[in-house]
């Protein structure tokens, strides 16, 4: 086969310079036709669009073409030509065909017909080959490929924070542990418990929840910081919401109050969603026709609205009301409780109407280092509400006062030998700072409008499932 440099078929579709030879390799994706002529759909994932192969099946030989079947690669020089067809401007007239791997039609588990989710999770490997998981991995590439442009230009450093910690951020105790010790025989001490002198790290370690307080470490330093990686939370939590292992981007910048937190997340989120639907368009547009005919309508509503800001205590109010005006949500709402999504969405989608940021949640219902309000009741914590998804975005303004936090993590039982370096930065040079956490996973839910979370990245963890 005469060796001609490869175009990718993004390219290819944009060209114009009809009757030059070209080399196209990729998957096919269908195969039909007539005796004496066959269309092979082929794409190579640069594009959700296919390149139409047009093959005189007389000039190849009917033996020869039998192994071009759904899901064979192939290499194929031939002849750039306008496309009389519709759905496409250029389509190639086949001179030479390579077949690199076949797929047995009765073995290859993708065949041309719909598939469920559930189907195409059990077969995660393979998954990325269709239309619909070639969209959503180009568009979390593209989102990636947004957070850190949108930082990198407002002048913050990308700072890695460690994925095995020996504290608990959160307070959850969800978290799974790492150990070298062999569990089938583990030395107890006098008290019972585990002794972990002899583990690898000397004590109990695990796998983080959140990079947030060595983010605020940096941010005391470099002044503007995010962080961008895995986080892992050992919740047993069957729902489309929740992963056993997913990415978090956490700005931290210091000198920064609630309402410059609030700001900057209501910026970010838009730039976010802006860049999906410039740079994304066929991907949106497929996945808009396909599943969900109001994406593109509610990503240009985020982009377009400004956020409504309102107290958690003047949210409930207005959830109560409507209760009272007959409205059934299926939890209830008082103050004090922590808000469900369905009273997230309500704010939202039919109360507002437009994205939402809550502030000043109950103490009780939120983590030790916020900072606390005078009220003694609330704290200055924040959170963006999304149509369809309800919170996208927790953070807060932090407290800097190192007696308050220091009292607040005693009451919550966070020990001090755990978090004694963070309380080090309100005894050095305390400053007022701030944050938010965004889940990666959440984000990519709300720009493609896909339904569970589990179809939002590449091989999802959940419990009782680790496949692949």
């Amino acid at each position: 086969m005469e060796n001609i440099k490869r175009t990718e078929i993004v390219d290819l579709l944009k060209r114009t310079d009809y009757g030059q030879t070209v080399n196209v390799k990729g998957w096919v994706r269908t195969r039909r036709g007539n005796k004496n002529v066959s269309f092979i759909a082929l794409n190579d994932g640069s594009t959700i669009n296919n390149v139409q192969i047009v093959v005189d099946i007389e000039k190849f030989g009917e033996e020869y073409l039998k192994p071009i079947t759904t899901g064979a690669s192939l290499s194929v020089n031939g002849k750039l030509v306008e496309s009389m067809g519709k759905g496409q401007s250029v389509e190639i007239q086949a001179e030479e065909i390579l077949v690199y791997g076949t797929a047995d039609p009765e073995k290859y588990p993708l065949q041309k017909k719909g598939h469920t989710m559930e189907y195409l999770r059990e077969i995660a490997h393979l998954r990325p080959r269709t239309n619909t998981f070639g969209a959503i991995f180009r568009i979390r590439h593209n989102m990636a490929i947004a957070i850190h442009t949108y930082f990198h230009e407002h002048g913050y450093f990308y700072f890695h924070t460690p994925l095995i910690t020996g504290s608990d951020c959160e307070g959850a105790g969800q978290m799974f542990q790492v150990t070298t010790k062999n569990l089938y025989n583990l030395k107890k001490n006098d008290d019972g418990k585990i002794d972990y002198s002899d583990d690898f790290f000397g004590k109990s370690v695990s796998l983080t929840v959140s990079g947030q307080l060595e983010g605020e470490l940096a941010a005391t330093s470099l002044g503007k910081i995010y962080t961008f990686g895995p986080t892992f939370r050992a919740e047993n939590s069957n729902t489309p919401r929740h992963l056993a292992e997913f990415w978090m981007i956490e700005p931290e910048i210091a000198f920064y109050e609630i309402e410059d937190n609030m700001a900057l997340a209501q910026d970010f989120i838009q730039y976010c969603v802006r860049w999906a639907l410039e740079k994304c368009t066929d991907d949106i547009q497929f996945l808009c026709n396909m599943f969900d005919k109001e994406l593109i309508e509610r990503l240009n509503f985020v982009v377009n609205n400004d956020f409504k800001r309102l107290t958690y205590t003047e949210g409930v109010e207005i959830l109560k009301e409507a209760v009272k005006n007959g409205h059934k949500f299926e939890f209830p709402v008082d103050w004090g409780t922590d808000l469900q999504s369905e009273h997230e969405r309500y704010l939202v989608e039919e109360h507002f109407k437009r994205p939402v940021i809550l502030t000043d949640y109950p103490k009780e219902i939120k983590s030790f280092y916020m900072k606390q309000n005078d009220d003694g009741k609330t704290v200055r914590a924040m959170d963006v509400l999304f149509p369809k998804i309800g919170e996208i975005i927790g953070g807060s303004q932090r407290e800097e006062d190192y007696e308050k936090l220091a009292r607040r993590a005693k009451e919550m039982g966070v020990p001090d030998k755990d978090i004694w370096w963070y309380l080090d930065t309100r005894r050095f040079g305390t400053v007022p700072h701030s944050g938010f956490g965004l889940g990666f996973e959440r984000l990519m839910l709300f720009v493609t409008g896909m339904q569970n979370i589990r179809d939002v990245i590449p091989f999802p963890r959940t419990p009782n499932n680790c496949e692949f």
